[in-house]
């Protein structure tokens, strides 16, 4: 691989062409390797690498980030980064953002790191497959993961699930997460609500009912199982009401057609079944559904 600005103007090498131990090396432009496995580490400035745009990680916990700093400290960057270089020579994050920021905040000259060239489409994920193997992605950092999978690059939701290693009913599960409102979304993000409390809370088909549910549920500490019996209260309330209305609608329909109407309601969607009985009625109704 070619990396920007030449190995050999950046790594000092002696008359018979080996590259020099870390310590002989300047750390300002130092790129010391070392074979591990089939890639090489490089020891790259840490201010020559950029964030990754495509981190799927939203929300970096400081608490947790301060830990990792003090670790840094004490034992040094014990797995490497992943970075692509650019074309000025400078690299860009794949994976590993968390190391980075605290190397950053430790004071680290160089980080270890694996430079490999890669798609726009492998950077997204490659950052995403690390993220969630380290089981500390919120939950909609985790969703919109694999819904820039799914949309940008066009992949079908089985195809997501291999790449990231997960059941197609889990990916599913977790996109679905993005239908709750923005504030069920920055709760659950927070760990102000539980994964099973957001589940039932996509139970209830409008965000108006979902934010009022959600609300009482941050208000008056509830438990999952009070949440899904608020959201089972209120879905056969709703489930009443409206069919009272529905066999009104069909009732007016059977009269204006002259034939059995069934309707058929998922939510504010639904389906309209018009019965017919033969050909000829089948043209007076298409005729008198026209007229209306």
């Amino acid at each position: 691989m070619a990396l920007g600005r030449g190995l050999q103007s950046i790594i000092p090498s002696s008359s018979g062409g080996a590259v020099k131990s870390p310590q002989q090396i300047p750390v300002s432009s130092a790129a010391v390797k070392a074979d591990l496995d089939s890639d090489k580490i490089w020891h790259i400035p840490v201010g020559d690498i950029s964030p990754n745009p495509h981190q799927p990680r939203r929300i970096f916990n400081e608490e947790e980030l301060a830990e990792l700093v003090e670790s840094i400290r004490e034992h040094g960057v014990l797995q490497p980064l992943i970075i692509s270089e650019r074309k000025d020579g400078t690299y860009e994050l794949i994976a590993g953002e968390r190391r980075w920021r605290a190397s950053r905040r430790a004071g680290l000259a160089t980080v270890p790191a694996i430079v490999r060239s890669t798609t726009e489409h492998g950077k997204l994920e490659l950052a995403i497959i690390e993220n969630v193997q380290r089981v500390d992605l919120t939950p909609i950092d985790e969703a919109f993961s694999y819904k820039r999978l799914r949309d940008e690059f066009g992949l079908q939701m089985d195809q997501v699930a291999e790449r990231v290693g997960k059941s197609r009913p889990h990916v599913s599960n977790m996109i679905r997460l993005l239908d709750l409102p923005e504030e069920a979304m920055q709760a659950l993000g927070q760990g102000k609500i539980t994964m099973g409390k957001a589940r039932a809370l996509l139970s209830l088909a409008t965000d108006d009912e979902r934010l009022l549910v959600l609300r009482s549920m941050l208000g008056e500490g509830m438990t999952t199982r009070q949440v899904e019996a608020a959201v089972q209260m209120r879905s056969a309330r709703k489930s009443k009401a409206k069919a009272a209305d529905v066999q009104y609608l069909e009732s007016e329909l059977r009269s204006t057609l002259g034939t059995k109407v069934s309707i058929a309601k998922r939510g504010e969607k639904g389906t309209i079944i018009i019965d017919f009985y033969s050909n000829e009625e089948l043209e007076n109704l298409v005729a008198r559904l026209r007229r209306m």
